[in-house]
């Protein structure tokens, strides 16, 4: 059941009263996982029609969120969601590797963008879509953006529950790469599995087997 107050299209609304047509809510979800994927959602949405029950999907349960994903889906006019590799995470970076995914995202939509609407103060948006509106807690008070995160976190979850059959060790189906006791405790007892981030400094701190070391990244320009 959806808990908090239900997001608005407060924010799509003074957008389009300033002659944008197009509004693309973005959010991200994996960024602080040990383990996994980062992804990006991007959902644009019609302006007259609402489904009831979308919230930030971090006040959903994973239940709540599977059961609206189609929905989420059908509703949307476009939306899509962008990935990116741990490998990428270890060799680019998180703020590059995000904006990967972001780029990603905006490429699978089937239409252009004019504005986007993203989560907080950092603009990982800019240049994939023309103009970024940063807003903080919009997941929590921007509809479309809400949706975007509802997307992106099914996908994900989805994925990690994949990858769970071929990395039973560490949880996976449940924690999502996510820090938690377990999956501590089966990184200090079978070490990083093959999707884990190696440059993260949790594999200074939980990771004791010789040879096993952290993957230092070299410095590199940033992509944009």
């Amino acid at each position: 059941m959806a808990r908090g107050k239900a997001p608005t299209r407060k924010i799509e609304q003074e957008l389009w009263a300033h002659g944008h047509e197009t509004v693309v809510g973005i959010d991200e979800v994996g960024r602080g996982a040990w383990a996994g994927p980062l992804m990006v959602g991007a959902a644009i949405l019609p302006r007259d029609k609402r489904i009831q029950g979308v919230r930030d999907s971090k006040m959903l349960t994973e239940a709540d969120r599977e059961r609206l994903f189609d929905r989420i889906a059908d509703w949307c006019i476009t939306w899509s969601v962008g990935a990116v590799s741990q490998e990428e995470c270890d060799e680019m970076g998180m703020a590059d590797a995000q904006r990967l995914a972001c780029r990603r995202a905006v490429e699978g939509l089937e239409v252009v963008p004019d504005v986007a609407v993203s989560d907080g103060k950092w603009d990982f948006v800019t240049p994939c879509v023309a103009e970024v509106e940063m807003r903080v807690k919009a997941d929590r008070h921007c509809l479309s953006v809400a949706a975007a995160s509802i997307l992106a976190k099914v996908v994900r979850d989805r994925e990690m529950r994949r990858l769970s059959e071929s990395y039973p060790n560490w949880s996976f189906d449940t924690n999502k790469g996510y820090p938690c006791p377990k999956h501590k405790a089966a990184l200090q007892g079978y070490g990083p599995s093959a999707i884990h981030r190696r440059t993260w400094v949790f594999m200074d701190n939980y990771v004791r087997w010789p040879g096993v070391e952290r993957v230092c990244r070299p410095e590199q320009p940033t992509l944009f």
